[in-house]
């Protein structure tokens, strides 16, 4: 990589303008207007339009191989879109980055289903090619929810005195109602290790050691 991203896609906006920014990555979408190359350029963060224009004749040339879900880094200047030109329905519909320079990370090959919210996918292909489907907004927005829910949970265990312990999740199986899940040793044959069905034991060890307050999540 030839230089390093400044900005997220989807955080570019009118307060850029006139500014040299690095937006890294996917290709999701291509188009040629007559001799004008636009890029919509996805990363996690949402989307923005990419524009080549032909007198800058190396950057113009690479635009024209790249293809959807190209993983690449542009390098180009904010400018403010023509009110007739704003798209309203992107958070950064109201600029556009016209390159200066451009770098092919990493090239693709058609992908097995395009990576859109709307197009419907069987589900043994979306497992079988989860790293693409993990792509998808509708996804990746699941990902980050589960996430803000675990640091507010965390903030406010903390704010109230809590102390975050992770306990083992690997024990020794222990005669209890259920039926235990067992793990076979690598290094002690005929041997096994238990996912424990509670953290009771390691709870009570905490509390007598002095823990009173303490908590975990878990996965």
């Amino acid at each position: 990589m030839r230089f390093k991203r400044t900005h997220y896609c989807g955080q570019v906006n009118v307060e850029n303008a006139n500014q040299e920014i690095v937006v890294s990555g996917w290709v999701d979408n291509w188009r040629d207007h007559g001799g004008l190359f636009f890029i919509d350029l996805r990363d996690r963060t949402g989307k923005v339009q990419l524009v080549f224009y032909p007198d800058n004749e190396a950057s113009y040339q690479i635009s024209k191989k790249l293809r959807t879900e190209f993983v690449i880094s542009a390098k180009g200047l904010v400018e403010k879109r023509p009110d007739e030109a704003i798209n309203s329905e992107l958070s950064t519909g109201a600029i556009e980055v016209h390159v200066t320079d451009v770098e092919i990370l990493n090239p693709s090959k058609t992908t097995p289903f395009e990576i859109k919210d709307y197009v419907e996918v069987s589900e043994d292909l979306r497992l079988k090619y989860r790293y693409l489907d993990l792509r998808r907004k509708k996804l990746q927005d699941l990902l980050i929810m589960r996430h803000n829910i675990a640091q507010a949970t965390r903030k406010f265990f903390a704010n109230e005195g809590f102390i975050e312990v992770e306990t083992p999740i690997l024990t020794k199986s222990t005669p209890e109602g259920a039926r235990d899940f067992l793990v076979p040793s690598r290094f002690q044959g005929g041997k096994f290790y238990a996912l424990p069905q509670s953290p009771q034991t390691y709870k009570q060890i905490l509390m007598i050691s002095g823990l009173d307050r303490y908590f975990q999540i878990v996965k």
